[in-house]
């Protein structure tokens, strides 16, 4: 039987059994990969009742009210022999747990270019690709990337693989500004921006973003706060700027391009764009999958998290 990490209270997070159901491909895990900001929403019970059914993830046992399971960033090997997909490593959404039973759609195949723990950015990886759609960011521009975070970091490496296209990196937390330093990403030097990305979930950093760029401005907004509240000053220049706050959310392709695209076709992008060994450099801890309810441990207590971190499945519970 499969386990997995199981939320338990808002305080509480373990490793139990967890049952699952005989239809589909079964597949053994081989990494899979935290997304802090929200599975810290999720441990600590800050999910919006009226969001609950929208959260909800492939695999997830349990509701958002306790006890369940989360994660959406997994990766494994298949185990189905005769099937077309035996043996090859695939990326899916599902919680953390050490073996799965999904259907065949769910599973992409992942390239032989791309290693199993660099796959595992593949769901983060997604948010960056809809934020760079949303933005319309184009050759020249200077760019702000305000935290970082996982998802900042990520789409301050994809930014800065666009030619032409300036990127600049806002962080307060000393450890995350020495690690975008040693990446060879720039330091804002207090220049008006084109466009500025926020990724810090703080009241903060968003009104930074704001106060960043220039006339025209586009500020896209990746944070998503849960029910936490982000106070902003709009006066100032704002109004008269005719600067534009853009929600950049995962979970649906922008318009301009569903006619065209689908979430495959996306993962495809994302596949490519990790065959760049440097995005290896943004998962900075891994830990076995035993280790996983003490890591959510300190993450309810507010303590900064490394950059990215994954869980190995490669030793026993």
């Amino acid at each position: 039987m499969p386990h997995a990490l199981w939320h338990l209270s808002d305080i509480q997070s373990t490793i139990q059994p967890a049952e699952q159901s005989d239809g589909g491909l079964h597949v053994q895990a081989h990494y899979s990969l935290v997304s802090t900001g929200t599975e810290r929403l999720v441990a600590t019970g800050g999910v919006p009742r009226s969001l609950h059914a929208d959260m909800r993830v492939p695999g997830m046992i349990g509701t958002f009210s306790f006890p369940l399971t989360y994660g959406y960033s997994w990766v494994g090997q298949v185990k189905a022999p005769g099937h077309p997909l035996h043996k090859q490593m695939v990326h899916t959404l599902w919680p953390h747990q050490t073996e799965i039973c999904a259907p065949a759609e769910a599973l992409f195949p992942i390239p032989k270019e791309v290693p199993p723990l660099r796959a595992t950015l593949a769901s983060n990886m997604e948010t960056v690709v809809n934020a760079v759609w949303d933005s319309g960011v184009s050759l020249g521009d200077r760019v702000l990337v305000v935290g970082f975070g996982m998802i900042g970091g990520l789409l301050a490496r994809t930014l800065s693989r666009m030619p032409g296209v300036q990127v600049q990196v806002a962080e307060t937390d000393e450890q995350r500004r020495s690690q975008h330093l040693d990446m060879g990403f720039e330091a804002w030097d207090g220049q008006p921006a084109d466009l500025a990305f926020h990724t810090t979930a703080t009241g903060g950093g968003l009104q930074q973003a704001i106060d960043a760029v220039g006339q025209e401005g586009k500020i896209i907004e990746l944070s998503w706060y849960g029910e936490q509240e982000a106070k902003v000053q709009l006066g100032g220049d704002f109004h008269y700027g005719r600067k534009q706050i853009i929600s950049s959310q995962v979970a649906n392709l922008p318009s301009g391009r569903r006619a065209r695209w689908d979430f495959r076709r996306r993962k495809t992008v994302v596949m490519e764009l990790l065959k760049d060994p440097g995005y290896d450099a943004h998962i900075t801890q891994v830990l076995p999958f035993a280790q996983a309810p003490a890591f959510f441990e300190e993450l309810r207590s507010g303590v900064m998290p490394p950059l990215g971190t994954a869980f190995d499945y490669s030793s026993k519970i």
